[in-house]
C-alpha cells in the first residue's frame, strides 16, 4: 500500500512539473516573440474535447445526430458538440474508475484486494459513463416542462401583439423580452434564424422538432397552416390559447385527482407504523414486564 502510494505521487509530481515547465516555455517565448500569444483561453470543455478527439470524435453518424439532438433539446449547455458530449462521459467515466480503484485498494471489506478493487471500479466507471446521459434527459424534461408551462401564457402575449396590428416578428421579439426561460431562448433562437435568412416558417418549424412539446408543435403547424391557407392569424391564435388553457385546467384537474391515490403508499408505508408504535408500544411494554 506504501508502495503504491509513493509510486502515485512520484507520477503525479513528475506530471505536474512536466506541465509547469510547458507553461513557462511558452510564457518565455511568447514575450521574446517566438510564438504569437493566444486570443482567448479555451473553456476546460474544448479543452477536453481537442485531446479527446481521437477517441470521441469516431462516433458514428446516426448516433452523433440522436446526440446533437438531444443537445439542442437540452438547450446546448456549455456549448457542448457530440465529439465533446463523449468526451466528457469518456474522462468521467475514467475519473471514477481510477477513484474505484483506489477505494477498493483502501477499503478493507472481507474480500481480496484484487477482486474488490477491480468490481469497484468497474461498477464507478459504468455510473460515470451513464451519468451524463441521465443528467441530459434530466435537462430535457425540465426545459420542456418550462415550455409547456409558459406557452398558454406566451401565445395569450402573442395573439394582443398580433391584434394590436404588429407583425407576428414583433409578436415573438416580444416573447423573448417577457420570458426569460426555455421558451424565450427558442423563439431567440428562431428570430436569429430568421435575421440569417432562413425562412420564417421553416425556422418555427424546426423550433417545434427540437424542443420536442406537443403543444408548440400543434401551435406552430397551425401558424403555417394559417399562412399557407391566408387564415386571419390572430383569430387563430386566440383560439389555440383558448385551447391551451383548456388542456391546463384538465391536466391539473387529473393530477389532483391522482394526488389521494399516491398518498396511499407513503401513509401506509410510513405514517401508519410510526403511528402504531406509538399507540401500542406503551401497551406492549406494560404485557412484557407482567410476562417478566
Amino acid at each position: 500500500m506504501a508502495i503504491a502510494l509513493a509510486t502515485g505521487a512520484i507520477c503525479a509530481a513528475i506530471v505536474a512539473a512536466y506541465f509547469i515547465a510547458i507553461d513557462q516555455f511558452r510564457a518565455t517565448a511568447t514575450a521574446n516573440g517566438l510564438v504569437s500569444a493566444p486570443a482567448a483561453r479555451q473553456p476546460f470543455l474544448k479543452q477536453l474535447e481537442s485531446v479527446l478527439r481521437p477517441v470521441s470524435g469516431r462516433l458514428p453518424a446516426h448516433a452523433a445526430a440522436q446526440v446533437r439532438q438531444k443537445l439542442s433539446r437540452a438547450g446546448d449547455p456549455g456549448g457542448l458538440t457530440p465529439a465533446g458530449f463523449q468526451a466528457l462521459r469518456y474522462s468521467l467515466a475514467a475519473l471514477l474508475a481510477i477513484a474505484g480503484l483506489a477505494l477498493g485498494v483502501v477499503i478493507k471489506i472481507g474480500f481480496p484486494v484484487l477482486l474488490t478493487a477491480p468490481v469497484l471500479g468497474a461498477l464507478l466507471a459504468a455510473f460515470g459513463y451513464v451519468a451524463p446521459n441521465i443528467w441530459l434527459d434530466q435537462r430535457i424534461a425540465q426545459r420542456r416542462r418550462q415550455i409547456q408551462r409558459s406557452l398558454a401564457e406566451a401565445t395569450d402575449l402573442l395573439t394582443l401583439v398580433v391584434e394590436s396590428g404588429m407583425s407576428l416578428d414583433e409578436g415573438l421579439l416580444s416573447i423573448t423580452e417577457r420570458f426569460h426561460n426555455a421558451l424565450g431562448d427558442e423563439i431567440g433562437k428562431v428570430l436569429r434564424e430568421i435575421r440569417l435568412g432562413r425562412p420564417r416558417m421553416a425556422a418555427l418549424e424546426h423550433m417545434a422538432d427540437a424542443a420536442g412539446v406537443p403543444d408548440l408543435h400543434h401551435l406552430v403547424e397551425s401558424i403555417v397552416q394559417s399562412d399557407q391557407m391566408g387564415v386571419p392569424i390572430a383569430r387563430l391564435l386566440r383560439v389555440q390559447a383558448t385551447e391551451m388553457r383548456r388542456r391546463q385546467r384538465q391536466g391539473a384537474q387529473e393530477r389532483a385527482a391522482q394526488a389521494s391515490s399516491r398518498m396511499v403508499f407513503p401513509m401506509v408505508g410510513c405514517i401508519f407504523p410510526v403511528l402504531w408504535i406509538v399507540l401500542l408500544g406503551p401497551a406492549i411494554i406494560q404485557v412484557l414486564k407482567s410476562f417478566q
